[in-house]
């Protein structure tokens, strides 16, 4: 079939953050396997979740296109966390060089009053997690994992970037000229064979797949982002602690909560600061003000006080939130979203990234399957089939955690931090090496729900790749092989000639 590619003068290089990255060798993902028919997949969004689609779906033998509207890749957000469902993707894809040095393996999560300070719940990481879920939990700064994914995506020839490449209209229909195709405010016209929306939670493409224009919902909540040099940290002795032994601490109060925790090889203290929105705005690049940051959180507890005299500069972001799409694919086939264009998340339960890198990972391996065009379909619909409750589930359990982090003073908080007590007494006793193992439900539906050990293991024990792989050996093969039978009966005998016998095992 004839491809539609962009004249290669418009190609941009990667930015300049990605190049000092180190990049392991690794062999090509799916055991080597491409897809047979190579398809121009188009991908609108350089987020985290694009740059990881393209590295995926180039590995499969597509060629790939990512567009960008701004003009310059640069430093984006503050830290951000990489759980083991994602970071065994990102080990897989090269990249344990790269998170080696500059993440941080937090030891532990810990719960506190806001007040003062008391722990109330604790639940032990580090190597925990690796012997539990076959991964390592880190820390990062979120300009280095976008670096980092710039750097992997960009490593493959069949990947080109586009920045500037602001979309303004698409048009979904195969039987169109060219095919799908979206429209960039220069006025050009880019045309491939299967377009991506990763273009976040004001997705443009996601009311083209919907039919219906919807703003996302404001949650009520907004944040400050906030980084501390840790070398002050450790000029105090009742900071000090926090650096040396890194643990992701959280501070819950009547409406608000803070999350802090290391990032750059401990060289940078992340401050989050959850609070009850007053006219921020959706934006990893606004400003806040450190004064008002200071004044809404001071009555925690000492220690936060003298971290937050320690910021001078601080970003404000209003989260939002959607409800579940009733479809992530245009009803022609040719259109199909990904990550907070699609299931947006509250980051209460520090997943939103993660289920982005895994739905670039199924993505990927589904469509190294590829061999007709018949097959894209059924393709896209196990792509979705594979996501959505997952992304569903994990949507309700971030909200789930804006209510238990923020319950007002009285009996409910009394009891959220009684039963976080009990989690945590029990995970103290398991410390020694000679204690006997945790018991799978012993914290079964309790509020700490990283102590939970049955919900850990479904978040972070999930394998992308294996997914695919499941289903694929569970009837998606005999649906593949199907389409593709007819495809063959709908050739000449010239055709079926020229293709020869296509292996899609």
């Amino acid at each position: 079939m004839e491809h539609h590619h962009p004249d290669s003068t418009s190609f941009v290089p990667p930015a300049a953050a990605a190049t000092s990255i180190p990049l392991d060798h690794v062999p090509p993902l799916y055991n080597g396997r491409t897809a047979a028919l190579s398809l121009h997949i188009v991908i609108v969004g350089c987020g985290l979740g694009g740059l990881a689609a393209a590295y995926t779906i180039a590995q499969a033998g597509h060629r790939v296109t990512l567009l960008e509207a701004a003009l310059a890749l640069g430093d984006v957000g503050a830290g951000i966390q990489v759980s083991p469902n994602a970071t065994r993707l990102l080990l897989r894809w090269g990249l344990g060089s790269a998170l080696a040095a500059t993440a941080v393996a937090p030891e532990a999560i810990v719960f506190r009053r806001y007040d003062t300070g008391e722990r109330v719940g604790y639940t032990r990481w580090g190597a925990t997690m690796e012997s539990d879920y076959g991964a390592p939990y880190y820390h990062v700064h979120r300009s280095d994992y976008h670096a980092m994914l710039l750097r992997v995506a960009t490593s493959l020839p069949n990947v080109k970037i586009r920045l500037g490449a602001k979309v303004v209209g698409v048009q979904p229909d195969p039987e169109a000229d060219g095919g799908p195709s979206v429209t960039l405010e220069c006025g050009e016209v880019l045309r491939g064979d299967l377009v991506i929306g990763a273009d976040g939670v004001k997705s443009r493409l996601q009311a083209v797949v919907t039919g219906r224009e919807s703003a996302p919902e404001a949650t009520g909540d907004a944040a400050y982002r906030a980084v501390v040099p840790t070398e002050l940290m450790l000029k105090d002795p009742e900071l000090r602690p926090f650096v040396e032994t890194p643990e992701m601490t959280g501070w819950m109060a009547p409406g608000r909560h803070l999350m802090a925790y290391c990032i750059r090889a401990k060289r940078e203290f992340n401050l989050v600061l959850l609070h009850p929105d007053d006219g921020s705005v959706e934006s990893w690049t606004a400003d806040g003000s450190a004064e008002k940051m200071r004044a809404d959180f001071a009555d925690f507890e000492p220690r936060v006080q003298k971290l937050l005299s320690m910021v001078n500069s601080t970003l404000k972001w209003r989260l939002m939130d959607r409800q579940a799409l009733p479809t992530w694919i245009h009803a022609k086939g040719r259109i199909v979203l990904l990550g907070d264009a699609c299931h947006p998340m509250l980051p209460y339960r520090a997943q939103g990234a993660a289920m982005a890198i895994e739905d670039a990972a199924v993505l990927g391996a589904l469509l190294s399957r590829l061999s007709c065009l018949d097959q894209l379909p059924i393709l896209l619909k196990a792509y979705q089939d594979l996501r959505y409750e997952r992304t569903s589930d994990t949507q309700r359990s971030s909200r789930l955690n804006q209510h238990i982090f923020h319950l007002p003073d009285g009996p409910e908080q009394r009891a959220r931090d009684e039963a976080m007590r009990r989690a945590m007494e029990q995970e103290l006793t398991t410390q020694s090496a000679s204690s006997s193992p945790r018991q799978l439900n012993a914290d079964e539906g309790n509020p700490n729900q990283w102590a939970d050990r049955s919900k850990s293991i479904i978040q972070f024990g999930y394998d992308a790749d294996d997914a695919v792989e499941r289903w694929w050996e569970s009837g998606g093969r005999e649906l593949v092989d199907s389409a593709n039978k007819d495809f063959r009966m709908n050739l000449n005998g010239a055709q079926r000639r020229t293709l020869g016998a296509l292996d899609v095992s």
